[in-house]
């Protein structure tokens, strides 16, 4: 089970996660590391998107805890009914709202930690941080993410 921040712009129109660019950096990143997209469960902590207008385009905006806290029973229910043997938490939102507050994904990205939410837990960097970050350092972020789901993979063969 892979658990995000929200959905983006394409994820809210289309009504699946993961399908906009962030998806397509996560499809690449999944299938370098060996694992089959149709086995994972894809779902995010908070199941609107968060957006501001910028002229006729939809632009981000981070999720607070109110909105975090609103969608925890649908995020409870998931892995209530998925019941994941490894969990894997992308991005800071998703590794906080799910771990600890005060986790940090820069520190601790690719450890596996302790958790009731499954046998093995960990968190990586969400696949939309890659797009954000400098165009130069983006290849050298994606290999950095399969690395972290290449440790996923072993967990799962």
């Amino acid at each position: 089970m892979l658990v995000g921040e929200q959905p983006g712009d394409r994820e809210d129109i289309e009504g699946h996660p993961f399908v906009g660019p962030a998806g397509r950096v996560l499809d690449t990143a999944l299938e370098r590391a060996g694992i089959d997209r149709d086995r994972v469960y894809l779902t995010n902590v908070v199941k609107h998107f968060k957006w501001r207008p910028r002229g006729k385009r939809r632009i981000h905006q981070k999720p607070n805890l109110e909105e975090i806290s609103a969608c925890r029973p649908w995020l409870e229910g998931e892995l209530e009914a998925v019941k994941p043997r490894v969990l894997v938490c992308l991005g800071a939102v998703a590794a906080q709202a799910l771990l600890d507050r005060d986790f940090r994904v820069t520190r601790e990205r690719g450890q596996w930690v302790d958790s009731p939410l499954a046998e093995r837990v960990t968190a990586t960097v969400h696949p939309s941080s890659i797009l954000r970050g400098d165009p130069d350092d983006r290849e050298a972020a994606l290999d950095a993410l399969v690395k972290d789901l290449e440790k996923v993979a072993r967990e799962l063969s």
